[in-house]
Formats: structure tokens, C-alpha cells, sequence
């Protein structure tokens, strides 16, 4: 319809019914899609209650798991940075603290992708001793990320109150290198 109703010119266009519906039902198929699917999060209700927290979830599982194929599908750097932020701010149910944990232990095991370093903002929300456990674990693994990684994460579990910025990350970086020699 936009290339039919282009010759109208953009303000006769915007106006014309046929583009209109057409446009509606484009929106309303976005809805159900992601990266646009998510978008409509309450900004200040119970992000626990809204019905698209279980695709908000399978947002970022999608970006951690499959990284390669997300990129090429749905990239939103801005998108994965504000539903990281959102859901490490909302009330914690089990299921939900659970889901938020495979992710971390799943991010810190990779190499570091456009706003992971988000992700401590959750492990902070949701530091219990299996996540502590399970970022320990990593810390001695083989994966040089992930020894990384969970060392930095665990580093500032530890020191709830030193902002997660890159400076704290820099500086922290470099003393585990200084450690190292």
C-alpha cells in the first residue's frame, strides 16, 4: 500500500483509508513479533504481571543463546539494554529469578556482547548462593571469558554500593592483569 499510495504524496497518503488499514494491521503484526513485540512493557506497573514478561525473557534467552542468529533477526542494543534494566528492577517471583539467572551464567560464559555488562545490574537483583555458585564455577573454568567475566560480576556482588561503569570495569581489569604477572 505505501508504494500504491506514494504517488499521493506523504500528506494525502497519511490520510488515504486504504494505507491506514494497512498500516494498523502492520502494527498490529509487529506486536506480535520481536523485537517489537516487547516494546509495550508498563513503565511503571508490575512488569511481574504483564503478559509479555515471558517474551520479554525469551528476548534476551534468544540473545544469549544465539547471539549469531539474533543479530541477523532482531538486533536492538537499545531494546536488550532497557528490558535488561526493566526486568532487573522488577519484583522477583521464583520462576522469574530463576529464568534471570540461567541468563547470567549463560552471558558471563561468552565473549562480551554490545551491553552485557547490563547483566550485573540482574545478578545483583537476584544474588543468591546458587548464583554465587554457579559464577564461582565459572570463575575457575577453563574459558577465559567466563573466568573473566564471573570474577568481575562476583567482584561487585561483593561491593554493592561501586557503580557498575567503565571505569570500575577498567580499573578492575587491570588489576586482575597485574595480578597476573
Amino acid at each position: 500500500m505505501w508504494l500504491l499510495t506514494r504517488p499521493l504524496g506523504a500528506d494525502e497518503q497519511y490520510r488515504e483509508s486504504a494505507f491506514l488499514q494497512a498500516r494498523r494491521r502492520h502494527q498490529q503484526a509487529q506486536r506480535g513479533s520481536l523485537p517489537d513485540g516487547v516494546w509495550g512493557v508498563p513503565v511503571d506497573g508490575d512488569l511481574a504481571a504483564w503478559p509479555g514478561l515471558p517474551y520479554v525473557l525469551l528476548f534476551l534467552e534468544w540473545e544469549a543463546r544465539h547471539p549469531l542468529e539474533w543479530t541477523r533477526h532482531a538486533k536492538a542494543w537499545g531494546t536488550k539494554q532497557s528490558l535488561i534494566r526493566k526486568v532487573a528492577r522488577a519484583r522477583q517471583e521464583e520462576a522469574i529469578k530463576a529464568k534471570l539467572t540461567d541468563l547470567v551464567e549463560i552471558v558471563v560464559h561468552r565473549a562480551y556482547r554490545c551491553k552485557d555488562r547490563e547483566y550485573v545490574r540482574v545478578a545483583r537483583a537476584v544474588d543468591s548462593a546458587d548464583l554465587r555458585g554457579r559464577l564461582d564455577r565459572a570463575a575457575d573454568s577453563d574459558s577465559p571469558w567466563a573466568r573473566c567475566h564471573a570474577g568481575y560480576v562476583l567482584w561487585l556482588l561483593d561491593r554493592p554500593d561501586l557503580p557498575n561503569t567503565r571505569r570500575v570495569w577498567q580499573t578492575w581489569v587491570a588489576g586482575e592483569a597485574a595480578a597476573l604477572l
